[in-house]
């Protein structure tokens, strides 16, 4: 048996998962992002305790503990670099673990997390060689090459989401102008939604929103599905900036597949079949008799991460 932990802005959560990589049990509790980092270890010592107790496990039972981390980390010294919306900045996290739970302690970025989970149990299984996209807040990235995760010579590679694929088009929190992720993240499409909207005050889309009192990722391809002309236009004009990305990864990797999670990807199959049209018409060597890329929706959902994490210790 092995232990997945998935770090959240909102919740922590522990996994147990079997040489299968199948979930057994999870448990969880508040993140509250905002206190101390020890805290937070607390918690998740607390919580790994606890899974194991519940399946009336011990120390000697467990092969590894595996977290997935929102930041950057030294997977030489067990500390954590730095974190975007948590408090860890050099915390000493696989030491401050041992001291409580005598087992190895591994560490992972938690969208490399999610592409590894995929990888062994979900939707890429059957590959050896994948890129996970998570559409999110942002755009989160992981890189899969024989089965292992890749993330360049300092760990901290895989940032997919900050490709410009605007030249000096809207400014991104990473200092960047033009990244992927200012046209292609749920933030940005519901941005693209609410200018839609606003311009268009009586059309099909506006009463969605008025309907919901707010604009989310769903909005305009609910006013899509439903006749709208500007619902549809929105839509289109986010596929094709995320069909933009996704074929400088596919031109970059070559993966076998590639799979998206995140809010946006529960539209299913007719999203990917939008983003299809986009890399037949303009990835490389798409006229040549060599196999291609292909792309799937993600199956594990907030596991993921959780057996991913696990999988670090493979």
């Amino acid at each position: 048996m092995r232990l997945g932990v998935d770090i959240g802005g909102t919740n922590l959560v522990v996994g147990l998962v079997d040489d299968n990589f199948n979930l057994i049990d999870k448990v969880d509790t508040p993140a509250n992002a905002t206190r101390p980092d020890n805290e937070i270890i607390d918690d998740i010592i607390m919580l790994c305790k606890k899974v194991m107790a519940q399946n009336n496990l011990t120390e000697k039972d467990i092969k590894s503990i595996g977290v997935g981390i929102p930041g950057c980390h030294d997977p030489n010294t067990g500390v954590v670099l730095y974190c975007a919306n948590i408090n860890f900045l050099n915390t000493p996290m696989v030491e401050m673990i041992q001291k409580e739970i005598n087992v190895p302690v591994f560490l992972g970025n938690d969208a490399d997390c999610a592409a590894l989970g995929e990888a062994y149990a979900g939707a890429t299984k059957d590959c050896n060689d994948s890129v996970m996209i998570t559409i999110g807040t942002g755009i989160g990235g992981g890189i899969i090459i024989n089965k292992k995760i890749y993330s360049g010579f300092n760990h901290i590679g895989g940032e997919l989401g900050h490709m410009v694929i605007v030249h000096g088009g809207e400014q991104c929190g990473c200092g960047r102008k033009g990244c992927w992720e200012t046209y292609g993240s749920a933030t940005a499409l519901v941005r693209q939604t609410t200018k839609a909207y606003e311009e268009n005050p009586n059309s099909l889309l506006a009463e969605f929103v008025k309907k919901d009192g707010k604009v989310s990722g769903k909005t305009a391809f609910e006013a899509m599905r439903a006749g709208c002309p500007v619902g549809r236009a929105v839509v289109d004009k986010y596929v094709e900036y995320f069909s933009a990305g996704l074929i400088n990864i596919i031109n970059i990797f070559q993966p076998e597949k590639i799979v998206i999670g995140g809010g946006v990807s529960k539209e299913g199959q007719p999203f990917v079949d939008k983003i299809m049209e986009h890399v037949k018409a303009e990835r490389y060597g798409e006229n040549n008799s060599l196999p291609k890329t292909t792309v799937h929706t993600a199956i594990l959902g907030n596991d993921a991460g959780i057996i991913g994490a696990a999988a670090l210790g493979m």
